[in-house]
C-alpha cells in the first residue's frame, strides 16, 4: 500500500527499514548527491518538510525520516528511565537508518524535537555529521534550567507530557486530532501554514496504537535521562565540532525566552545563525527564507 504521505513528496519512495531488533523507521527518500537527514518535532511527522524537499532533492538524497514514537516508525515502551527515548537511542536510530542507505557521512537538517536527536547524534557520532542546521530550539539543558514563567506558560506540554504514565496517554488519546490541532494551532501563525494533507497526517499517526506514549516518552527523556548526558558532555568539555547553523523564528517563544546563538555558541565551535520572519513550524510558515539560508550552508557554500 502507498503512504498516505506519498502525495506530498513527488517523485520520493517510502521506505520501512529496521535499525535495531524491533525497531523500525520509517523514512521518505528522494533525489541523488550527498545525504541529508531530515528530523521533525512534536507533534508532527517527516510530512513537515514536503514544501522544502523537493528543492533539497535536487541537491541532495534526502532522507526525511520519522523519529522513534512518532509517525510511522516503532513506538516502543520507554522502558527503565525512558531509555527506549533517550536521544541517544533515538539518534543511534537515525545513524542506522542512513547506513542502509549508503551514507556514513551525511548533513542533518532538524527541527524541535528532531533537533534535539541531532544535538545527541553529532555529539555521539561526530565523525559522521558534515554540517547541522537546527531550527527553532537551543540546547535542552539550557533551556530547563532558563524557564521563566513566561516560557513554562508558552510550552506547557513540556510539562504536561513529563507526567507520570498513563495520565498524559490517556488524556491524548481521548481526542488526538484535537491535541494536534490545538497545539499546534495556538502557536503564533495559527493553522494557516499548514497543508490540510500535512495535517490529516499529523493526527492519524498521533492515533496510532502507542504514538501518545511515544511521544510522551520522548519528553519524559529529556526532563530526565538527556540532562543527565547533557551535563557528562559539559563535564568532559565535548562540543560540536561541525559546522551549525541555528535558525529560529522571530516571533516564536525561543526568541522571547531565550538567546538561542549564545546558548548554542557555549556547545559549539563553529556556529552561525539568525531569525526568520515566521514563528515556530519554519519550514512550513517560511520554506522560501528557510531554503534561501540552509540550503547553501549545507553545501558548503554559506559565507
Amino acid at each position: 500500500m502507498n503512504h498516505p504521505a506519498l502525495p506530498l513528496f513527488p517523485g520520493f519512495a517510502h521506505h520501512l527499514l529496521e535499525v535495531s531488533p524491533g525497531v523500525s523507521i520509517s523514512a521518505m527518500v528522494g533525489g541523488q548527491g550527498p545525504g541529508l537527514l531530515l528530523l521533525h518535532g512534536h507533534p508532527q511527522t517527516l510530512a513537515i518538510w514536503h514544501k522544502v524537499a523537493p528543492t533539497l532533492a535536487q541537491h541532495f538524497t534526502v532522507v526525511a525520516a520519522d523519529l522513534r514514537g512518532y509517525g510511522d516508525s516503532s513506538k516502543p515502551q520507554g522502558g527503565l528511565d525512558h531509555i527506549a527515548y533517550a536521544k541517544r537511542s533515538m539518534a543511534q536510530d537515525q545513524v542506522s537508518l542512513m547506513r542502509q542507505m549508503g551514507f556514513e557521512r551525511f548533513a542533518v537538517l532538524a527541527h524541535d524535537r528532531g533537533a534535539r536527536v541531532a544535538h545527541r547524534l553529532a555529539l555521539d557520532h561526530g565523525h559522521a555529521v558534515s554540517s547541522m542546521a537546527l531550527l527553532d530550539i537551543a540546547p535542552t539543558l539550557a533551556m530547563y534550567e532558563q524557564t521563566t514563567e513566561a516560557f513554562a506558560r508558552s510550552y506547557w506540554h513540556w510539562f504536561f507530557l513529563i507526567q507520570p504514565h498513563p495520565l498524559p496517554e490517556r488524556l491524548i488519546q481521548a481526542d488526538p486530532s484535537a491535541y494536534v490541532t490545538e497545539v499546534m494551532g495556538n502557536r503564533s501563525a495559527g493553522l494557516a501554514p499548514f497543508d490540510p494533507r500535512a495535517l490529516a497526517e499529523y493526527q492519524r499517526c498521533l492515533a496510532l496504537p502507542g504514538a501518545a506514549h511515544g511521544l510522551c516518552e520522548d519528553y519524559r527523556a529529556s526532563a530526565g535521562i538527556d540532562l543527565v548526558h547533557d551535563r557528562e558532555d559539559i563535564a568532559q568539555g565535548r562540543r560540536l565540532e561541525m559546522p551549525l547553523q541555528v535558525l529560529w523564528g522571530a516571533q516564536g517563544v525561543v526568541q522571547r525566552c531565550f538567546d538561542p546563538l549564545k546558548e548554542w555558541q557555549k556547545v559549539a565551535t563553529q556556529v552561525t545563525g539568525q531569525a526568520l520572519p515566521c514563528g515556530h513550524y519554519i519550514a512550513e510558515e517560511a520554506p522560501e527564507a528557510l531554503l534561501a539560508k540552509a540550503l547553501p550552508f549545507l553545501q558548503g557554500l554559506a559565507a
